[in-house]
This record gives C-alpha cells, structure tokens and sequence, in this order.
C-alpha cells in the first residue's frame, strides 16, 4: 500500500493529474465510493498475500476463476443487469462447482470466496465512481497509507519490521508497490481500448498462471473431487465465455456498415 502509493505520487506529478485527484476527493459521493474501493482493494490484496504464504495458491487462483462470474451475478443483483438462458446455465454450473469444492476442502472455499467478492466488488465500486484509473487509485492508496503506516509502527516496536535489515530484501519490497500498481493502471487501460470479449477472454490468463504455479512448482495436493470443482469452474466459464463471443460476432453482424 504505502510504495504503491509513492509510485503512483510520481505518476501522478509526471502526468500532472493533481486536478483530478483534488477533483476526486471533493466529491464526497466519490470519496466516499473510493474509500469503499480501497477497503475491499485492501481485502483482496491481504487475502491473497495470505492465502500464498500459506500454501493455498491453487485455491487463490479459483477465487480469480470465479471473478468473472460473480461480476455478472453483481451486475444482475445491483445493477438489474439481465442474463440469457446460457448464461444462466454457466452462473448454475459455478455454484455446483463452489458446492463440489466445499466438499472437497471440507469447508466452503473461503479464500476463493473472498478474493472474487472483494474484487468483483471493487469493479463494481470503481464503475459507480467513474474516476480515471491513475487519480483513482491514487486516493484509494492515499487512504490506505495512515492504515499501513500505523501497522509498519506496530511491526517496529515489537521488532516484527524486517524493512530496512537486508538491502535486497528491502528494494524487493519497495518494487511491489510497482508490481501491484502497474497491473491495475494496465487492466484500466485496456478496459477503455480492447473489446470486453477480448478483455475477459485475457483475464483467465492471471489465474491459469497461478494454478499451474501451485500444482507444479508448489505442489499443492490436488484430489479427485478438487479436480472435477475445478472442472466445473472451468466448464461453466467455457460455456459463458462461447456465449458472450457468440453474441458479440451477432451484434457485430447485425450493426449498420
């Protein structure tokens, strides 16, 4: 949080946005919404943190499977966004799949859960407050940092701060701030250039990568009732994701030339 916020300090001055954050935070209706934006980037962000340090990868990487899916479930929920049959096929097989899972783990896939909420969330948040990316996110960092500032103090004086005693160490975790920023500035804009098809279509990369991560490098346990979750997961993003191209090419058919 705090070196996300010193980077996106420097954007900001480099594209000298300073009109639109201050813009941004006097709105209230807008602070207010990004003040909620950061508190559920902050719980996605600590949730997965977690979840990767803990040897839970593969079940990160179902949270950010199943994102997409329950962006549409909060599109229709909050939005009185509309659904066709197919697609409502896809969102049944995801809950089969999370229930399959739950099974599996013994629990409901919390990690999961939560990543995808939270960020799906977030999305939703963001569209409501309609602030360009770079000012956005620069007040949502902006308000978590006294957060982060007041944890890095707690760390200090209980001598838990490991900031500061090894070199490396030490540049390594002021490069994550640019590590977490530039994705979000990325996604923001591509979601203005690219199709939403392609958009969705490129954000499975994201957790394909994690879950080949924790099955092959990490070696997370993966049984027989985990791999059909999984494949439900997958099966009901497939049927989705054929429904919104097939849609996509009619539209584009039927448009005037």
């Amino acid at each position: 949080m705090l070196w996300s916020f010193v980077f996106l300090l420097a954007i900001t001055a480099v594209l000298r946005t300073w009109s639109q954050v201050r813009a941004a935070l006097a709105d209230r209706r807008v602070r207010l919404l990004l003040l909620a934006a950061a508190a559920l980037v902050s719980a996605n962000w600590g949730t997965y943190i977690w979840s990767v340090n803990n040897g839970y990868v593969v079940e990160a990487s179902l949270g950010y499977f199943i994102n997409p899916l329950v962006s549409v479930a909060l599109g229709v929920v909050v939005l009185g966004e509309t659904l066709r049959r197919v697609q409502w096929v896809a969102v049944g097989i995801a809950g089969v799949a999370v229930l399959v899972l739950t099974v599996s783990y013994g629990r409901p896939p919390w990690i999961a859960l939560i990543l995808a909420f939270s960020f799906g969330l977030y999305g939703l948040v963001r569209k409501q407050a309609g602030v360009q990316a770079v000012p956005a996110l620069t007040v949502e960092t902006g308000l978590q940092t006294p957060f982060a500032l007041v944890y890095l103090g707690v760390l200090a004086a209980t001598g838990s701060l490991t900031f500061g005693d090894d070199p490396a160490n030490s540049a390594m975790l002021m490069t994550a701030g640019i590590a977490t920023t530039v994705p979000l500035l990325l996604f923001g804009a591509a979601a203005i250039r690219l199709p939403l098809v392609v958009l969705g279509l490129l954000q499975y990369l994201a957790p394909v990568i994690q879950f080949l991560i924790g099955v092959t490098y990490f070696g997370e346990h993966m049984p027989t009732s985990r791999w059909i979750g999984f494949s439900l997961v997958w099966l009901a993003l497939v049927v989705f994701t054929v429904d919104v191209v097939r849609n996509s090419r009619r539209n584009l058919a039927e448009a005037p030339v």
